[in-house]
């Protein structure tokens, strides 16, 4: 039996709003479905991938469970460089949306501060950056 990882899969989140949520990973963070989940004729779940197709991300409308992760971060999205990091935070500040600026972490730089619509934080972390 061969029991190795390659990485992960996806990340599922719950929202409370699916469209909301949709439109706004898609604006802010470039997320385009690659798969909706319609379940009784109503859109319940979305499949996203960044534009590189390098990270998935699922959307599952579930809002009972939301608020136990609203000011969590359960997720840092990974940038190749400082420069790359540097970029989302221009981005984010030309968009107009709220974050906490560029940190040093245990080992590397992120961006941190970043809240989906139901208050999920979305880091940007570069392992080899310095703040």
């Amino acid at each position: 039996m061969d029991a190795t990882l390659t990485g992960f899969h996806h990340v599922k989140f719950p929202v409370s709003d699916i469209r909301r949520s949709l439109t706004w990973y898609e604006r802010v963070l470039g997320f385009r479905v690659q798969l909706e989940f319609v379940e009784d004729g109503v859109l319940e779940g979305v499949a996203l991938t960044d534009p590189g197709e390098t990270v998935s991300l699922a959307l599952r409308h579930d809002p009972g469970h939301v608020a136990g992760l609203s000011g969590f971060d359960p997720v840092a999205l990974c940038v190749p460089a400082e420069a790359a990091l540097q970029t989302w935070r221009r981005r984010l500040d030309d968009l107009g949306e709220t974050h906490g600026g560029i940190v040093t972490g245990h080992v590397g730089s992120v961006l941190v501060g970043l809240r989906d619509p139901d208050g999920i934080e979305i880091r940007f972390y570069c392992p080899g950056g310095a703040a």
